[in-house]
């Protein structure tokens, strides 16, 4: 697999938004050719030569130092998100031909039973545990009650990208629909500098980019980002409107799992509507409990980060 395009175009989408003003360069008037900055005054904001940026925004990343990388990233102005896909595309470009895999037989990635009996007894806490893919690999009974609508899709694994972009309820779910959609992309375009050999995921993206126009349109962006808070505003069938705030932790004895848990504000409508909501979660019929679903699958020849 040849990641030069991700190299060149992620690096070229990091230039054309910032401007000279912004980088602290001098505006010396008259009409620029191009948006954002140009590549030399990148190399020059870098300190490396124009010759030795441009190589590596063709995406040659051979050879490249962290240090340069460190200029690169200080020059762009990238986030600590933007940052970390930098050094994950110049490190699969130099892997090349000869990826690092995972090594194993293939099996299912799904909690262990005691990790599932703990997120249980957080009874009034809606908790989700998801893969690097976005794929639902564990709930509580709170949170497959909160996320009910995504249960309804036919397709297993679960997945939250696959909700947000292939089935309308998303819409009328997500009541900041674009914020969310924006969040999803940007975390699986984090996770494919991550893991550009992962087949399931590669194919994932595929299908989101051949089905859905915004998903097209996001992708192009090349925007990353880390998962660790933010907030969910949703219309839930049952309830009514929720703004929550979640908090995500990765799971240290899962490897490649990430823990979601929900709070809302204490006397809040929408602290009341968690409570209604576990009410109806404890006596509904949830065909699609947690315990029911089939796993999501790792392949055992899937190439991954060392």
């Amino acid at each position: 697999m040849d990641n030069r395009d991700d190299i060149r175009e992620f690096l070229i989408s990091r230039r054309e938004r910032l401007s000279p003003a912004e980088a602290g360069l001098p505006d010396f008037g008259g009409r620029r050719r191009v948006k954002g900055l140009r590549r030399e005054e990148v190399a020059l904001l870098a300190g490396m030569s124009t010759e030795y940026y441009v190589r590596l925004e063709r995406g040659n990343g051979a050879g490249v130092s962290e240090t340069v990388l460190d200029g690169i990233s200080r020059a762009l102005q990238l986030d600590e998100a933007e940052h970390a896909h930098l050094y994950d595309l110049v490190r699969a470009s130099n892997q090349g031909a000869h990826p690092v895999r995972r090594r194993g037989p293939s099996r299912p990635q799904q909690l262990r039973p005691g990790v599932q009996r703990l997120i249980d007894t957080m009874r009034d806490v809606p908790v989700f545990v998801q893969n690097s893919r976005l794929d639902a690999v564990a709930t509580n009974r709170l949170g497959a009650a909160l996320f009910s609508e995504m249960f309804v899709m036919p397709q297993r694994p679960m997945n939250a990208a696959r909700f947000v972009f292939l089935d309308p309820r998303a819409h009328t779910f997500y009541r900041d629909w674009p914020g969310n959609a924006h969040q999803v992309v940007a975390l699986l375009r984090a996770e494919a500098g991550r893991a550009p050999y992962d087949r399931i995921l590669t194919d994932l993206v595929g299908e989101l980019a051949t089905r859905s126009e915004e998903f097209r349109t996001l992708w192009a962006s090349h925007d990353v980002r880390v998962h660790r808070t933010g907030t969910k505003q949703v219309c839930h069938p049952v309830v009514g409107d929720l703004d929550l705030t979640f908090e995500a932790m990765d799971l240290t004895s899962e490897p490649g799992l990430q823990l979601l848990a929900f709070t809302a504000a204490p006397g809040s409508a929408s602290s009341d509507g968690l409570q209604l909501l576990a009410t109806w979660a404890a006596t509904a019929q949830l065909e699609w409990a947690c315990a029911e679903w089939p796993a999501a699958d790792v392949p055992a020849d899937t190439a991954d980060q060392p």
